[in-house]
Order: C-alpha cells, then sequence, then structure tokens
C-alpha cells in the first residue's frame, strides 16, 4: 500500500533537498573562484545541517517520499565530495581524506549501479552510514575554518578524528552494503 506523498515531488523536504544541491556551485565558486574559505565553510556547514533537516521533516510531517529517499544520499554524496575535492584543490583538505573518500564513493557507485542493472532494486541508507556522514561533515568544514584561520590548533587535529573516524565507518558500511549487493544479486 502506498503511504500519503510518497509519490510527491514538491515537497519542503525535497525542496531542501534540492536546494542542497544548488548550494555545492555557490560553495565552488565562493572556494575555488572567490578564495573565500570561511564564507564557503559556512556554506558547507548550512547543507550539512540541512542533511538532517529535509529527513526530519519528511518524517514529522508524513512527507517521505521515493523522491527523497533517492535525493537525500545524492545531495549527501556530491556535497561531501564537492567539498573534500575542492578543498584538496584549495590546499585544504588532505590527501588521504581525498584518496580515501573517492576509493569508497567510486566502489559504492560501481556496486549500486551493477545493483541497480541487475534486479533493479536499491540500497537504503543505513543509520551508520548517516553517522559517518555527520562525522564527515564535521571533519571538513573544520579543515575549512582552520585553513581561514580560526583556532587551528583546535581545529586541525579534532578534523583528523573526525575524518578518520567518518572514513572508517564509510568503509564498514561499504563492507556491508557490498555483501548485501552479493546476496541479492545471487538471489536474483
Amino acid at each position: 500500500m502506498t503511504r500519503v506523498g510518497e509519490k510527491r515531488i514538491f515537497t519542503l523536504p525535497n525542496l531542501i533537498s534540492f536546494a542542497r544541491i544548488l548550494g555545492i556551485p555557490y560553495f565552488l565558486w565562493l572556494l575555488l573562484d572567490q578564495g573565500e574559505v570561511l564564507r564557503a565553510a559556512i556554506v558547507l556547514i548550512v547543507v550539512g545541517s540541512t542533511d538532517w533537516i529535509d529527513g526530519t521533516l519528511a518524517r514529522a510531517l508524513n512527507q517521505v517520499t521515493e523522491l527523497g529517499k533517492a535525493l537525500d544520499p545524492i545531495a549527501d554524496r556530491l556535497a561531501l565530495v564537492a567539498a573534500v575535492v575542492g578543498g584538496f584543490l584549495a590546499g585544504i583538505v588532505p590527501l588521504l581524506i581525498l584518496v580515501a573518500l573517492a576509493l569508497r564513493e567510486f566502489v559504492m557507485a560501481v556496486a549500486a549501479a551493477y545493483l541497480l542493472k541487475t534486479t533493479g532494486g536499491t540500497l537504503a541508507v543505513r543509520p551508520l552510514g548517516k553517522t559517518a556522514t555527520a562525522l564527515l561533515y564535521t571533519s571538513v568544514p573544520s579543515f575549512y575554518l582552520a585553513g581561514g584561520d580560526v583556532a587551528p590548533a583546535l581545529l586541525i587535529p579534532l578534523a583528523w578524528v573526525f575524518g578518520v573516524v567518518g572514513l572508517l565507518l564509510y568503509f564498514i558500511v561499504a563492507v556491508g552494503y557490498l555483501s548485501e549487493i552479493r546476496d541479492r544479486v545471487q538471489q536474483a
């Protein structure tokens, strides 16, 4: 049975997710074209915080939709990849963070595409993955703020701790997803 609003597109949570995606080019322009590291950090913090807001509103307003379930992780991936790649290009985010995130995202993109092609199925977001995303949404802006000379002695170690823990959790979740994909493909 279809829940109320499941197929709707223009819901408040979906509009917030769209806004998150539209904020990414602005963020990159501030960072790479204007050299405004602190302003870019603020945009990144807003984009990251709205990740929590759109999901909470979707559940509270009974506006959970299929589009929203797909849009939210896409917005997360796009924002994090843009923040890490842009930050690396600007000399803010370390190469290790970039390589680890790029590797994980590439493997998961290929695996998810394979699942979709072979079974027509998709992967549901896992709570541990949301925790990892939240940790990375703390880590990456911390690198930016430190790069903008905001308490670097405090923020650089904080950024590394949250970044490493977030990436470890991302890889743990990826192993679970890969196992699930293998099982679902074998059953198809």
